[in-house]
């Protein structure tokens, strides 16, 4: 997809996002939004089609097995709706299972369970460990000498576990050059401002610290993304700049909406993105 498209996809996307929080009655709106544009570039503009999916958990499927397909991983678990927007959009999950988000027996639970749901990697909520597995995904992917990539896409928020740094030190150390972490910088987590609460500054050179490659981009912007994401020969860390529940005028850098359990209030953003 051009930019055009990948933003014309985002937007779709967005609005199937709040759909399905919306019918759930409960869920991380804020967090979910801001992710979209990254999810929608990474999928459908950067990962080759049909790679980086899982797409069934039995022995001997095909993107199981295939060494070379792309892996994603998000590890900012809580934003699982929009992950699992592009995972129905792309026929991955069965349409069926849009509207039974969070839902008893569902496979789309408020946190990405890979033992239920296709397309999910690694499960993930506890923040640090699922970029844990992921450098772990991919310096074994490199003693197999696999072409495929693997992305992690994390939050700023989560950038203060220590977990995340003793990643990102041994990914640095070891020169993993197919790893792409991605950092969801929108500035705010549950208790409010990132920066009010353990502030990370300066967070980009952090990661140059370890050894990685660091580059700063509108998280919004497909185009961008797109050549922020393209290989480079040491592991890439990309300080993703977005905005706390983009596209919805009263859910924008507010700390309220990181996680919300308000019916009515959900519906009111469903209803400004359908007639955006």
């Amino acid at each position: 997809m051009n930019a055009d498209a990948l933003h014309s996809k985002a937007d779709q996307l967005r609005l199937d996002t709040m759909r399905m929080i919306a019918a759930a009655g409960a869920g991380h709106p804020g967090s979910s939004l801001s992710t979209i544009e990254i999810l929608t570039t990474l999928h459908y503009g950067v990962m080759s089609p049909g790679r980086g999916l899982v797409a069934d958990r039995r022995q001997g499927d095909p993107l199981v097995t295939d060494l070379d397909r792309d892996r994603f991983v998000l590890s900012k678990g809580h934003a699982a709706p929009a992950l699992y927007a592009v995972l129905l959009d792309l026929g991955v999950l069965p349409e069926g299972t849009c509207g039974t988000l969070r839902s008893l027996g569902s496979p789309l639970q408020g946190h990405p369970d890979s033992r239920l749901t296709p397309g999910v990697e690694v499960s993930s909520g506890s923040l640090g460990q699922a970029f844990s597995v992921a450098v772990g995904i991919a310096l074994g992917l490199r003693h197999r000498a696999a072409r495929a990539r693997v992305f992690a896409l994390l939050g700023d928020g989560e950038c203060q576990e220590g977990q995340v740094w003793e990643a990102a030190m041994a990914a640095g150390q070891l020169g993993l050059d197919g790893l792409t972490a991605i950092v969801d910088v929108n500035g705010i987590q549950h208790d409010g401002p990132t920066d009010a609460i353990m502030g990370a500054a300066p967070l980009a050179r952090k990661w140059e610290s370890f050894g990685w490659e660091t580059v700063t981009v509108d998280g919004h912007d497909c185009a961008a993304l797109v050549e922020a994401l393209r290989p480079r020969s040491r592991p890439t860390a990309v300080m993703a700049r977005t905005v706390k529940g983009r596209g919805v005028s009263f859910m924008e850098g507010a700390v309220e909406w990181h996680s919300v359990c308000d019916q009515s209030r959900l519906a009111a953003a469903v209803e400004e993105l359908s007639h955006a």
